[in-house]
């Protein structure tokens, strides 16, 4: 497969979903969301942080384009914002895997 050169917006489109992954905490959420779609209540509770914590970073990840929220009467449930995320969170933790292999 041919690959072309990263445009200079491409690659600040792509720092700024990696930054949007640049904490534990916000990995642990995406993690989470891979499972299933959650309201914060319930993502709070899994995961053993405060609402105003997960709200913070889903914030984060919400501009990331890597979740999005629908609201289900005056709930708004979170979840990966499409296959793409959990196909790239599933690739990160592969490579995870085989760098630790040589350790």
């Amino acid at each position: 497969m041919e690959r072309t050169r990263l445009s200079v917006d491409a690659a600040t489109d792509l720092a700024e979903v990696m930054q949007g992954l640049a904490s534990p905490t916000r990995v642990m959420i995406v993690a989470r969301l891979r499972e299933g779609a959650v309201g914060v209540t319930a993502l709070a509770d899994d995961l053993g942080l405060s609402q105003a914590t997960v709200s913070n970073h889903l914030r984060v990840l919400r501009h990331a384009k890597l979740v999005e929220g629908t609201r289900d009467g005056r709930t708004i449930v979170y979840s990966l914002f499409d296959e793409h995320v959990t196909e790239f969170i599933d690739q990160a933790m592969s490579h995870l895997s085989h760098t630790h292999v040589s350790d």
